[in-house]
Formats: structure tokens, sequence, C-alpha cells
């Protein structure tokens, strides 16, 4: 099937990297999956830029619940997401992909400083362009981070990988009879409520027009599946 689409930013949590039940550390299975999923899609033609979180490493709130200031805690988030954009660099590298780490602070011997025309370049001759450092700023998610970067580089989504094949009504994991959605509008997923993803994040896609489809991502072929079938997961637009 061809893509649906030129460019994407895909949002990976940290969780997803510890494998199955949201590990700390990788999970060296996984990270050669993802790396080959989306080394399927680039060879289609897909521009590909990633934002990952760092939760797998270090959880700011955990800390900040037994009295680190929140910036502090959200600065050591921060940083745990470039240690995964690091590790995903190497694996992704080994697989055949062409990479570049761009981060939202200066850390100069091992990442070049985001720049939205440096890393729009990149993408336009097939590199994987991968985001780390959140915003740059605490009290922002890196859910908030990725629909930033991806209204930065001009995606034409964001697919926000997660662990259920997209948003139900009510938690899937607990009641087997929640019902998922195929298709919401914004304003939909901020009057109930959903929780696929901060509101700051729902509501900077909202005013940019920027669809979001969540999917899957623990599925074999989901991401391919995300990019060439309407029908994966649910799309938020």
């Amino acid at each position: 099937m061809t893509p649906n689409y030129r460019r994407i930013l895909l949002k990976l949590s940290g969780e997803a990297l510890g494998g199955e039940g949201g590990g700390q550390g990788f999970a060296p299975a996984v990270l050669v999956r993802m790396a080959q999923e989306i080394h399927e899609i680039v060879a289609a033609g897909v521009q590909v830029g990633v934002v990952v979180g760092g939760g797998n490493l270090f959880r700011g709130a955990a800390l900040v619940d037994v009295g680190l200031a929140r910036t502090t805690g959200d600065t050591l988030g921060m940083l745990a997401t470039v240690m995964n954009a690091l590790a995903l660099q190497d694996v992704f590298e080994r697989h055949g992909l062409s990479v570049r780490v761009m981060s939202s602070f200066l850390l100069p011997s091992l990442c070049e400083p985001f720049n939205a025309r440096e890393a729009r370049a990149h993408l336009d001759v097939g590199r994987v362009v991968i985001c780390a450092g959140g915003t740059g700023n605490p009290f922002f998610t890196t859910d908030s981070a990725a629909a930033l970067r991806a209204i930065e580089i001009g995606a034409e989504v964001m697919l926000k990988a997660t662990k259920v094949d997209g948003i139900y009504d009510r938690d899937p994991l607990r009641d087997r009879a929640a019902v998922r959605y195929t298709r919401l509008s914004y304003d939909e997923v901020l009057a109930q409520r959903l929780g696929v993803m901060d509101l700051t994040a729902i509501v900077l896609c909202q005013e940019h027009k920027l669809p979001v489809r969540v999917f899957n991502m623990g599925k074999p072929g989901a991401l391919y599946r995300a990019v060439t079938d309407p029908e994966e997961g649910t799309l938020v637009k």
C-alpha cells in the first residue's frame, strides 16, 4: 500500500522502550523492532521525525512527590530523553538508517541543537530526526514537545504510539466492554477529557490543524499500517 503521508512525527513513550509492561531501561528486542519498522516506512518514502519520552529511565514526578523541585525533576526528565534518543540513534544506524539527534538544549559533544530549518533539511535527504530534551522548559510534557516539533518540521500527522490500538470511551485494559473510536474531533477529545494526550498538546494540534493518529506500536506492522491504512487506530482531527 502507498503511504498517505510524506512527513510524520512519531511520538514514542519512554516506557515503550522498556518492553512489555512499561519496564525500566531498554528491551533490546523492542528497539530492534522499532528500527525495522521505521526503516520500512522510510524505504517507502516517508520522512520521519521522532520525539521520545524518558519515563523508562527517570520519572521526575515521583521525586517531586517526595520534595524535589518541579523544575529540577522536569530537567532530569528531559536529560533522560536525550539518553533514550542516543540509544535509538545507535540501534537505528545499525539497521541502515541515517539519523540525527537534535536537542532542545546545548549538548554539542552528543547531538545537534534543535533548529527547525536544519531538521527539515535532514528530513528532506532521508535522515530520521530524533528530537530530544522535550521543549527545553519545565512544566511541559513530551506530548506537548511532540506537537510543537511536528508543527515546526511541517509534519502532516503526529503518530502517537501507545499500548492500546486507539482511543476508547474508557480504559480497555480494565473494561472489555470499552468501545474504540475510529475518528474524533479535537473538541470531543477536550470535552470528554479522554486522556490520550495532555490538554496543552491537543489544543496546540487543534490550533495548527495537525491530525493525530493514536495506535498500538506493540503490534507487528502497526507503524506501516498507521501511514497507509486510514482505519488503523483512532484519528483525531
